[in-house]
């Protein structure tokens, strides 16, 4: 195995429970204490260590995959001037919001998730990595585009999609946008590029900045848990997209402390 160190403090177990809180994600597996995630055709486990992870086998990018990119230490001295978020911080310290390190993987995800549970959203996923995708020793790794591009609406019907969503999930497929090229682009043209797609409306590029590409200012002020969020640790907030300058520069860092804070920690 090789260790990869990621800075103090680091709650591995904390930091993938989304993993497993939904019910089980084939491309992201929790098996007996550790994360399965397939690299390229190759299936990596990665688990706790102490200064970071085991990973086995060695995969750089895994570090990139655990949030790695995001300043923690800065994130939590921010906080303590926020007496609500200072809290929340304390109870959800060391959790470092894993990165899905594929683009067309992260916004069919957005779209499975779209006005569902987030149960239902993974249950359909599931079963769409399972039809599309290719099965390793446990992880499945996630369907790549091509494949899906020759996909059948009534392929996806049968998994589980609605009309809608089989037609945004294929056209996505089908287009000839270079996801991996956003990388290289500002906030406001990656949004603008995603949303000119059908199906994919800002609260889906505000989740790509903040879970793919891991831009410190996204906060998605569409997503009604955030909504609820907010609601609950501050009261009522007429303006949820203005609210975000409170979290300024940490916009993405907070949004994931609170989505969490709230499902693990709801106040009284």
């Amino acid at each position: 195995m090789a260790i990869l160190a990621l800075s103090e403090p680091y709650d591995f177990a904390r930091s993938t429970e989304r993993y497993r809180a939904f019910g089980p994600d084939l491309a992201n597996l929790w098996h007996e204490g550790g994360v399965h995630r397939v690299f390229d055709g190759r299936e990596v486990r990665i688990e706790s260590a102490p200064g970071g992870v085991d990973v086995e086998p060695s995969e750089p990018r895994v570090l990139q995959y655990l949030g790695g990119p995001f300043d923690l230490d800065g994130f939590y001295s921010f906080a303590e001037s926020d007496r609500v978020l200072a809290r929340i911080v304390h109870e959800l310290r060391g959790l470092r919001p894993p990165l899905n390190p594929d683009p067309y993987e992260t916004l069919v995800t957005s779209i499975t998730a779209q006005q569902v549970s987030l149960q239902s959203a993974a249950a359909i996923r599931s079963r769409f990595i399972a039809r599309y995708g290719v099965a390793h020793e446990h992880a499945h790794a996630f369907p790549d585009r091509e494949t899906v591009a020759g996909a059948t609406e009534d392929e996806l019907l049968a998994l589980g999609f609605s009309t809608r969503k089989a037609e945004y999930v294929l056209g996505l497929a089908r287009s000839d946008l270079d996801l991996d090229a956003l990388a290289g682009l500002p906030d406001e043209e990656v949004t603008a590029r995603l949303v000119a797609l059908r199906g994919l409306g800002e609260w889906t590029a505000d989740w790509f900045l903040a879970r793919h590409l891991a831009r410190r200012h996204a906060w998605p002020a569409g997503d009604l848990g955030l909504r609820k969020a907010v609601t609950a640790f501050y009261g009522d907030v007429p303006d949820l997209r203005a609210f975000a300058a409170r979290f300024h520069p940490f916009e993405n860092l907070s949004a994931h402390y609170l989505l969490t804070g709230l499902r693990l920690f709801p106040p009284a």
